[in-house]
């Protein structure tokens, strides 16, 4: 069975570093690693419910401005990685 690698721009240094047709997303629980991802992940039910689980737990007014994702990074790519876009 092979992995299939999401496609995900990593580590981009600011805002103006997010190409058209992307959002940047803070994923993680203590050090957050930024992630830039095609606007289409938002249709995506398992990510919307990523983002709602997200926000019932931590809301949204955190300090990194953008959305936080607080959840390990690992289940962050398992769960991108399944998306067929």
């Amino acid at each position: 069975m092979a992995i299939r690698v999401p496609r995900i721009i990593k580590k981009s240094s600011t805002s103006l570093d997010v190409p058209k047709g992307h959002f940047a997303v803070y994923v993680g629980e203590r050090q957050k690693k930024r992630f830039v991802l095609p606007i289409s992940y938002l249709n995506q039910p398992s990510f919307q419910d990523l983002l709602s689980q997200a926000e019932e737990e931590f809301g949204f007014d955190h300090p990194m401005g953008g959305v936080t994702i607080p959840f390990p990074e690992d289940i962050f790519i398992d769960i991108t990685s399944q998306f067929r876009i």
